[in-house]
């Protein structure tokens, strides 16, 4: 049995490697202060890379995001795209980022890594919400793609999420294989101090800027999915970024669809993306109390309707206002009203019912499953995730199926637009054209709920959850949960 190492050790090896000025005095500073407590929980295990890639605070530490986190991950994955791709390296890995602290300068890490072992990279330039980054590997066939966000997190937190050439967030086995090659891949190998590195991959002739040319594409596939909005149409909108990246995309999407920017009102106090998040301490469209700006901007300008996405505008969600004051529609109530939105749409269309597939998460309601039953769709239930939402629906199109719609409580949606992951975006602008269409007979998203309701049957959930940022504890916790193989 190995001998576990000293916390000497620890910091020792941590000192050898991290060539970031700021982590290694951070260290520096806990070890000449004596915060061995500290130091075992930044240093003792290492931050676990799972199907969602890592995600966690930003700080100096092994089990922390940091430079050096970062640049391991990418070796690791890079040395595991290698030998699983075929042709990885001409076939390149796109790499992007969101507008948190540090996004920008791992991203070009990330890059880094990559050029330097002779791939290809997709690398965007400046800040772009999340599913561009597996739009980008869809339409170019890429290997994998990596997007640097940590989505609706706090401010400290940031994140490196992985999708795998299917354009999908990987699963195992690819989780358990990049896991181990990053750890066979720890010793550094970047030839340039790491700030200069992250600049010059933004430079590299290896490193191609298609961020434009994959917007207009995004944007083109987008509008060739809605309804032009009727210009009779009186019903404005309060929309909110949550201080992300996602007000420009959204406004675009929306006034291609022919919104007019009167019919438009964006929150001024969140509509720039900002590190610090400083009107939401936990910007995620769900927490209570989030849209409370929105709404308030709503009742000023008259608006019907709030729409909400979350930091890397992958996530979706919207209120309205009724006679009763505003009602913020759960994930499940805006999943069924987006899945009734597509089926509607198929039979308008002609199209064959029983071609028609749809998924949602277990943890779910049920309501879709009692559409599909009614209607003779078909409907599939997975795993908790886009992973497994993502690969279910690919599967799904590979036996025949026409999959446009899955999503899953936590308000994300996977609405028609050719990726197998979650969009804020394109969820916005679906529920825009469902309720302006609502509108010309006279009805609303929240009336409409209640016909599906009396068609279907009644459906209701409520979940909520714990936060816990030590590690051994959510360990513990898990270890006493009884688990079926």
């Amino acid at each position: 049995m190995s001998k576990l190492p000293t916390l000497k050790d620890l910091v020792d090896s941590w000192l050898q490697a991290d060539q970031n000025e700021d982590t290694r005095a951070d260290i520096q500073t806990l070890w000449e202060e004596g915060n061995t407590a500290e130091l075992e929980r930044r240093l003792r295990n290492r931050i676990d890379f799972g199907t969602a890639g890592l995600r966690g605070r930003m700080e100096a530490g092994f089990s922390r995001m940091n430079d050096l986190i970062i640049i391991q991950t990418s070796q690791g994955l890079c040395e595991y795209i290698n030998t699983q791709v075929q042709n990885a390296k001409s076939r390149g890995v796109v790499v992007g980022h969101d507008h948190r602290y540090n996004s920008e300068r791992w991203a070009g890490l990330t890059a880094a890594v990559f050029l330097q072992k002779g791939f290809k990279v997709y690398l965007h330039r400046g800040l772009v919400h999340t599913p561009l980054v597996p739009f980008t590997v869809r339409q170019k066939r890429a290997a994998a793609g990596v997007m640097i966000t940590a989505s609706h997190n706090p401010k400290q937190d940031n994140g490196y999420k992985v999708y795998w050439g299917n354009a999908v967030q990987i699963i195992a086995p690819h989780d358990i294989g990049i896991s181990s090659a990053i750890m066979s891949k720890l010793d550094i190998e970047l030839s340039s101090p790491w700030s200069i590195a992250s600049k010059r991959a933004f430079e590299h002739p290896q490193s191609l800027d298609v961020t434009d040319e994959m917007y207009e594409a995004y944007f083109r596939i987008l509008k060739g999915l809605t309804a032009p909005i009727s210009p009779n149409s009186t019903i404005t909108f309060v929309t909110t970024p949550m201080h992300g990246v996602g007000n420009k995309p959204v406004l675009q999407a929306l006034q291609n669809m022919g919104l007019s920017l009167q019919r438009i009102v964006v929150v001024h106090e969140q509509q720039d993306p900002d590190p610090e998040f400083p009107t939401v301490p936990f910007p995620n469209p769900e927490e209570h109390g989030a849209l409370t700006l929105a709404m308030r901007k709503a009742d000023e300008v008259g608006a019907a309707y709030v729409l909400a996405q979350d930091p890397d505008a992958d996530r979706f969600s919207a209120a309205q206002r009724t006679s009763a004051g505003w009602h913020q529609f759960s994930g499940d109530q805006l999943g069924s009203l987006l899945a009734s939105r597509i089926l509607n749409k198929y039979k308008e269309n002609g199209k064959s019912i029983d071609r028609l597939a749809m998924v949602a998460s277990t943890v779910s309601s049920k309501m879709i499953e009692s559409m599909a039953k009614a209607e003779g769709f078909n409907f599939v239930e997975c795993l908790t995730g886009f992973k497994y939402i993502g690969n279910v629906a690919s599967r799904l199109s590979e036996d025949g199926y026409d999959v446009p719609f899955g999503y899953e409580e936590a308000i994300g949606f996977m609405v028609e637009n050719g990726i197998r992951d979650k969009d804020g975006v394109s969820a916005t602008v679906a529920f825009v054209e469902l309720v302006t269409q609502l509108e010309t007979r006279g009805s609303s998203a929240f009336q409409y709920l209640e016909e599906l309701y009396e068609r279907y049957g009644y459906f209701e959930t409520n979940n909520s959850y714990f936060i816990c940022r030590d590690p051994p504890t959510i360990d513990a916790i898990f270890a006493r949960l009884p688990f079926e193989t």
